[in-house]
C-alpha cells in the first residue's frame, strides 16, 4: 500500500506539473502578439493631405470684444497661421467682451496654460497680455500706437521685449483733410471718443490740432463706457456741425445708438470702415483682415524661430481707401467725392 501510495503520489505530481506548465503557456505575455492597428501613437500617423509635419504650438488669441474689424483681424490671423503652418496650430480663441479685466484674467490663463504666443487683439488686450508675461512673444493687432498703449515714451517703431504687432493707425492728416473736402463750410467738429481706451485719446489729441489747422473749432466729447455713449453723443450733436470718431472699440459696438441721434441731421466721420458703415458717412480705412493676416505672418516666423521678436518693429498698413456710406450720405443730401468706393451693405 506505501509503494502504491508512492506511486500515486508520483503520478499526481506529474499530473500537477504538467498542468501547471500548460497554464504556463496559456498565459504568455500579451506584449509578445503584435499591438492592435489603433493603438499606434498618435505623433506615428501621417499628415493630412494639405498639411505639414512638424512641431505643434498652441497660440492663445484675446479679443476685447466682437465687432466687424476686430473679427476680420482675427480671422485673417488664423488663416495666416494655418496656410503657413497647416496642422501645427492649435487656437485658444477667447473674447473679453469688452471688459479690461477680463482681459487681464485671459491673459494670466494664457500664461498659465502655457502658450507658446498670445495675439493681443485691441489696445486693453495687449497690455493685458504686457503685464501677464515677459517671456512668451505677445503679438497685437488693431492696436493704434503702442508707444501709448505700453507707456512709452519717444516710441521708435520697436517695443524691444516680448511684444511686436502691428497698429491700425490710418494717417489723422489725412483724416482731417477727409473732413474738409466733405464740409469745407462747417465751423465746430465734435470728437466722439470713449476716455478710457488711451489710443482713442491720443487720436483726437492729434486729429484736433489737424482741424484745427484747417480752421475749425474742436471740442471733445468723452464718455467713459457703453452706459454713457447715448447721453455724450446727443451732447455732441446738439453743439457740432460734424463728428468725428476714431478707431474706438467702444464706439465699435455702438453704433446703433450714434446712428439714431445722428442718422439724417448731422455727418459722422470715422477712423475705420466697420464703424462708419454702422453710423458713418466717410471713412479713409484699411483692410482689418489683411492686418490681422499680416500679423500671423509675424507669428509664424516668430514660432519657428526665423524672426526675433525683440527685434521686430511694429508693422502698418501699407493701403488706406477713402470710403463712403451711401444710404447715410443720400440721408444727408450728400454727394461723395471723386475717387471714394462705396461701403458694400
Amino acid at each position: 500500500m506505501k509503494k502504491m501510495s508512492r506511486i500515486l503520489c508520483l503520478a499526481l505530481a506529474l499530473v500537477m506539473a504538467l498542468g501547471l506548465a500548460a497554464c504556463g503557456k496559456e498565459a504568455a505575455p500579451a506584449e509578445s502578439a503584435a499591438p492592435a492597428e489603433s493603438a499606434a501613437p498618435a505623433e506615428s500617423v501621417a499628415p493630412a493631405e494639405g498639411e505639414t509635419a512638424g512641431e505643434t504650438y498652441l497660440v492663445g488669441i484675446s479679443q476685447l470684444v466682437t465687432h466687424d474689424a476686430l473679427d476680420a483681424a482675427t480671422q485673417g490671423f488664423q488663416d495666416a497661421l494655418n496656410e503657413l503652418l497647416p496642422g501645427q496650430v492649435e487656437f485658444d480663441y477667447q473674447n473679453a467682451a469688452n471688459d479690461p479685466a477680463t482681459c487681464a484674467t485671459i491673459a494670466n490663463a494664457f500664461v498659465a496654460e502655457g502658450v507658446d504666443l498670445i495675439m493681443a487683439n485691441a489696445t486693453p488686450a495687449l497690455q493685458a497680455a504686457a503685464t501677464a508675461t515677459a517671456d512668451i512673444p505677445v503679438l497685437g493687432t488693431s492696436v493704434t500706437e503702442y508707444g501709448v498703449a505700453l507707456g512709452i515714451e519717444n516710441f521708435s517703431g520697436t517695443v524691444g521685449n516680448n511684444i511686436s504687432g502691428t497698429s491700425d493707425l490710418a494717417p489723422l492728416d489725412q483724416q482731417a483733410a477727409m473732413i474738409k473736402e466733405w464740409c469745407p463750410d462747417a465751423t465746430n467738429v465734435g470728437l466722439l471718443y470713449c476716455s478710457n481706451e488711451p489710443n482713442s485719446q491720443y487720436q483726437v489729441d492729434t486729429v484736433q490740432g489737424y482741424l484745427e489747422d484747417l480752421g475749425y473749432t474742436c471740442t471733445q466729447y468723452a464718455f467713459s463706457d457703453s452706459n454713457d455713449v447715448a447721453a455724450v453723443c446727443q451732447t455732441a450733436a446738439d453743439n457740432s456741425d460734424v463728428l468725428y470718431v476714431p478707431t474706438d472699440n467702444t464706439c465699435a459696438s455702438n453704433t446703433g445708438i450714434i446712428d439714431n441721434i445722428c442718422h439724417g441731421k448731422l455727418p459722422v466721420f470715422c477712423g475705420e470702415e466697420g464703424i462708419c458703415a454702422g453710423c458713418g458717412v466717410a471713412t479713409l480705412s484699411i483692410s482689418y483682415y489683411d492686418l490681422g493676416y499680416a500679423t500671423g505672418e509675424m507669428a509664424a516666423q516668430i514660432l519657428t524661430g526665423e524672426a526675433d521678436i525683440t527685434a521686430t518693429p511694429i508693422g502698418y498698413a501699407a493701403n488706406f481707401t477713402p470710403k463712403y456710406n451711401p444710404a447715410m450720405c443720400e440721408a444727408l443730401g450728400l454727394t461723395a467725392p471723386e475717387g471714394y468706393e462705396a461701403i458694400e451693405a
